[in-house]
């Protein structure tokens, strides 16, 4: 939190502690201040509720409670204007103007870590997403789910979790089977050989260029040999080169993995047996039919499992149970799956899962994210074939660049289907919001530029050694500095909601009010105390823009 909330936090905790130990309770450390910004700016810069909830402890009058914590405030920094008592208890808290300029030294002197925390207190997190199967190239889902994963890894980062980014291969069962067979027909195609291609298999032109490589490097050796025998050779192949594909496409979409996990390798350690049988060790599996079921409602799911079917085959579900025990059993203290919104009904049963392993519900956390419209000039672009139209994920970075496709991703909630214009990524204009945000950024490199051949000294942003600040008195000047202090609190708030794209929000926020600020006022004047004090406003939204855009993996560009 901001220099400004964390010292008011400091003085109401200061304030309810002999009131609590007054009482003789035990519940001192379960009262957390919570500070909000009233909509109603008349109510002052803060306000809480600390007093009705002390109600329940202190078995007194909230607004009883709120006169003594009122009375209790040591403001020794001369930190607040005044202090009102509202409705049933609220304390409304004005700050005196000039307090608000510590929040832009607050900025100055740390500009890498402001908003950073140490929330986490070094937990160990994974987060696992993308995770599509080797058999195609990503498409624009899988790019909102690949910003969506990246950017909360960052912002779990940022606050204090030690965080590894994982992509599960599912390189294992019956759809690498089908891939490799969709390779070899598309090869005896190609080759001369009279071969119909049979529905439920690959037909995607990506697999005809699959087909064109194999040929270059084999030719035609493998005319005459039955599928059964070379099925292996295909299905390698087809695989490794998407799987390299899928690496190159999030490279470019500014994307790294700390671990590539694969699913071949449960079955080769014979993870999915030892993990049924410790399941089985604690009652919850059981014998019907045939088939092996796990007993997941137990744990709240609308009905039980199926992880070893009749003929004895393993089911994806066995593997993805076995793949999380191998995930707690790495050490991590919380799992982050980022799924599609068509694996809903797959959380229940898998919260079921890690209970049953011994976990707590809250130690998996699932994201669902919702499909991506591809629109063009607001009209729909037609994503079932390749022809003429942009599906995949490289194709849209190749048109919009990888900065417009991961900002546009992370402007809607995860659970909110997302519009996604390629004519809007590519304007330049304030209807773009990467453009809005980063146009800001450049604005406000080039005011130092002007300042620069001016001859105007800014070398306090080196030292450390700030002009006074006393000339901000506007009203717009102070909402400028509030909204900067809260950007602490968007970070926090993104992780413990795992939900990224409040950063979006608070920037086109803070970008409107900046714009709105330069559009009537002078940053560089005639006064040179007021022009030194609005450069370093300036240079702290400089800085807060450059911080969260870095969090989102996008440029924070000095020119545009």
């Amino acid at each position: 939190m901001s220099i400004v909330r964390s010292r008011i936090v400091r003085m109401l905790s200061g304030a309810i502690a002999p009131l609590i130990d007054h009482a003789h309770t035990s519940s001192a450390g379960s009262v957390q201040v919570e500070l909000e910004i009233p909509k109603i700016p008349e109510h002052g810069d803060f306000a809480t509720n600390v007093a009705l909830t002390l109600t329940r402890i202190l078995k007194r009058n909230p607004r009883e409670i709120a006169a003594h914590v009122v009375e209790g405030l040591k403001d020794e920094s001369g930190l607040l204007e005044r202090v009102e008592i509202a409705g049933p208890g609220f304390i409304n808290l004005f700050v005196k103007p000039a307090a608000w300029h510590d929040i832009l030294r607050e900025i100055l002197s740390d500009p890498s870590g402001y908003g950073r925390t140490d929330l986490g207190r070094g937990k160990r997190v994974q987060v696992e997403f993308v995770s599509a199967n080797p058999t195609g190239p990503l498409h624009i889902g899988h790019g909102r789910g690949a910003a969506i994963g990246d950017v909360l890894s960052n912002v779990l980062e940022a606050c204090g979790y030690r965080v590894d980014k994982e992509y599960y291969i599912n390189d294992a069962g019956n759809q690498m089977d089908t891939l490799g067979r969709s390779l070899y027909y598309r090869y005896q195609q190609q080759i001369g050989e009279s071969f119909d291609f049979p529905e439920g298999h690959y037909q995607g032109e990506y697999m005809r260029e699959l087909a064109g490589e194999f040929i270059r490097e084999s030719g035609d050796r493998y005319r005459k040999a039955p599928l059964d025998e070379v099925l292996p050779v295909f299905t390698a192949f087809a695989s490794e080169r998407i799987l390299n594909g899928i690496r190159e496409d999030l490279e470019a979409f500014g994307i790294g993995f700390d671990q590539w996990f694969s699913e071949k390798s449960l079955h080769e350690k014979d993870a999915i047996r030892t993990t049924i049988e410790e399941m089985a060790s604690r009652d919850y599996i059981y014998i019907h039919e045939g088939a092996t079921w796990f007993r997941s409602t137990a744990f709240g799911d609308e009905k039980d499992r199926v992880v070893i079917r009749a003929n004895g085959v393993s089911t994806y579900f066995a593997a993805d149970l076995a793949y999380h025990k191998d995930k707690f059993d790495r050490g991590y203290e919380m799992v982050v799956d980022i799924w599609g919104a068509d694996h809903h009904g797959y959380v229940d049963r898998m919260l079921a899962g890690i209970q049953a392993m011994g976990r707590k519900r809250e130690d998996l956390r699932v994201i669902l994210v919702q499909l991506v419209n591809l629109l063009r000039a607001g009209k729909p672009v037609a994503m079932s074939t390749r022809a003429g139209e942009f599906v995949t994920l490289r194709e849209v970075i190749d048109e919009v660049g990888k900065d417009a496709a991961r900002f546009i991703f992370l402007t809607r909630r995860t659970d909110s289907p997302l519009d996604f214009d390629l004519d809007v990524a590519k304007m330049q204009s304030n209807d773009n919001p990467v453009f809005y945000v980063q146009y800001a950024h450049a604005r406000l490199c080039s005011i130092f530029e002007v300042a620069g051949e001016r001859g105007i000294p800014c070398d306090w942003l080196e030292s450390g050694n700030h002009p006074p600040l006393d000339a901000l008195t506007l009203p717009e000047e102070l909402e400028i500095i509030k909204f900067l202090g809260e950007y602490p609190e968007i970070i926090a708030g993104c992780s413990a909601s795992l939900e990224p794209h409040f950063i979006p929000y608070y920037l086109h926020e803070l970008v409107s009010l900046f714009h709105r600020y330069y559009n009537r006022n002078r940053i560089v004047g005639d006064d040179p105390e007021l022009t030194q004090a609005r450069l370093v406003m300036a240079a702290a939204v400089r800085e807060v823009i450059r911080n969260a855009l870095e969090l989102l993996g996008v440029d924070a560009p000095r020119k545009m």
